[in-house]
């Protein structure tokens, strides 16, 4: 879905409003007016009436102070009860994503729909290709019989006239591992058994009913304490705006952080390692491996293809490496992970150096509470600069690019890229599985198409970051060696 639609903007609005009022320490005072200034008397509403769109942003508001809406609906606790909680809590709460009933549009069952522009030609290829004999012409228009569809689409491609429609669920459309389906209700519901944390569904759902549970209040509390809190943000945090190198720092200096990390160093560490694994397993006979910076891929293969378990890198995530790093320089340090995507806020939950994980949205939000312009800062003049190839991670192949550029000899990896895991990437994905998806050794695999460039939770137009990236990438440290 386009980053520009109103459904973002709304988000973005409340996380703006609660880091404004708890810096202000106005939050559990102020935090029940959002709705009513969000949503005010004689405004248009979104649905039957302002009165339901004021439950939903307040539904809403829960979700950004990091509290789960399910069964809080209509229980008349003010929003500054749970403000309180969220100052109060000393750690984060289990799952990162919340459903919120209320907005779910309940979509139909998704199906094929005949449109106007159906013909009724001779050829009849809608009809002649359906298999399940589903289709008949009625009152001069192809008409589909639902109990006998099954789903297929060949109506659809067959169709001369475009005449055909799918008409989809988004969040089940978006999913690749079937994790979300229906409940007697017909609202949506998560099976988090099945779920990879990817953010498909939270990125696409129009009515921004999938929403994830914000940490922001408990780094902005952490800040306000005086704790030593350490940034680290990611290659793709850094083509989320328009700045020169360093100035991302010193913005992050300036909101409160007492210090800011690339976690490309921590990716230049990953490709050493992986490079070194890679050779290792190739020596011993493996068929391949698979890069594991991804931890929505890494939990795709635990969850989904058990048989390439044996093939994915034994190595850590950039991430971790880099928290690694910030806690040995500073044991007291609280770190807080700045990452594009939902999967790393999983990831750290398990991670023993992570203790927060801030979106690129949230960020943003911050900057623009704290009152902080990225492009007027003063650029910070960085201690050691990752590698051009570090920072690269953030896109499609440079993990794998990264990897080959350290290996003594880079004529030994045959890679194979696999660019997103919606469902044809999972299709790819256990086709290496099943070991039939050719000769291939290394397969570096990116949960979002483009790279985390463009994950859930960024806001930059992904075209655009990738030309930021660029930017970045250009001014990183040289790459080891000058291997062809």
């Amino acid at each position: 879905m386009n980053l520009n639609n109103n459904a973002a903007q709304i988000k973005r609005e409340i996380l703006i409003r609660i880091a404004k009022m708890q810096l202000e320490g106005t939050l559990t005072e102020k935090v029940d007016t959002i709705p009513y200034e969000m949503a005010p008397k004689g405004s248009i509403p979104n649905r039957c009436c302002i009165y339901h769109d004021r439950e939903i942003l307040r539904m809403r508001v829960i979700a950004r102070l990091g509290i789960s809406v399910e069964g809080k609906e209509d229980t008349g606790i003010p929003l500054s009860q749970y403000a309180k909680e969220a100052l109060e809590r000393e750690k984060i709460t289990w799952p990162m994503l919340t459903v919120l009933d209320e907005a779910c549009n309940a979509c139909v069952r998704s199906h094929y729909m005949v449109t106007n522009a159906c013909q009724a030609c001779v050829a009849r290829p809608c009809k002649m290709n359906c298999g399940k004999k589903a289709i008949e012409i009625v009152n001069g228009r192809a008409h589909i019989d639902e109990e006998k569809c099954v789903n297929c689409g060949l109506c659809m491609q067959n169709c001369p006239y475009h005449a055909i429609i799918k008409i989809p669920v988004p969040c089940e459309e978006a999913c690749p591992v079937g994790a979300i389906s229906k409940d007697e209700f017909g609202k949506e519901r998560i099976d988090y058994h099945k779920c990879i944390f990817c953010g498909a569904c939270m990125r696409e759902c129009p009515f921004g009913a999938m929403m994830d549970k914000s940490q922001l209040v408990d780094v902005i509390k952490a800040i306000m304490e005086g704790k030593k809190v350490v940034a680290m943000y990611a290659p793709a945090i850094a083509a989320q705006f328009r700045a020169v190198d360093g100035q991302l720092e010193a913005a992050l200096t300036e909101a409160g952080f007492s210090k800011v990390w690339e976690v490309a160093l921590g990716a230049d560490i990953t490709a050493e390692k992986e490079a070194h694994e890679f050779e290792e397993r190739m020596a011993r006979g493996d068929r391949l491996m698979t890069t594991s910076c991804c931890p929505a891929y890494v939990r795709a293969v635990r969850k989904h293809v058990p048989e390439l378990n044996e093939c994915v890198s034994e190595t850590r995530s950039p991430m971790h490496y880099t928290a690694e790093i910030a806690r040995k320089a500073d044991p007291d340090s609280v770190t807080v992970f700045i990452g594009p995507c939902l999967a790393k806020r999983r990831e750290g939950i398990d991670d023993e150096f992570i203790d927060y994980v801030l979106s690129a949205e949230e960020l943003g939000a911050f900057f623009v509470a704290k009152g902080i312009d990225i492009g007027q800062t003063v650029p910070v003049e960085k201690e050691k600069k990752a590698t051009a190839s570090g920072r690269n991670y953030a896109i499609t192949g440079g993990v794998a690019e990264s990897v080959r550029l350290r290996l003594k000899d880079p004529s030994i990896m045959k890679p194979y890229v696999i660019n997103g895991l919606n469902k044809e990437g999972m299709k790819q994905l256990k086709a290496f599985g099943k070991g039939t998806a050719g000769d291939a050794n290394l397969v570096e695999v990116m949960a979002c198409v483009g790279g985390c460039i463009a994950g859930p939770t960024v806001i930059a137009n992904p075209k655009v970051a990738a030309i930021q990236l660029k930017k970045y990438v250009e001014s990183g440290a040289p790459d080891p060696g000058n291997k062809t």
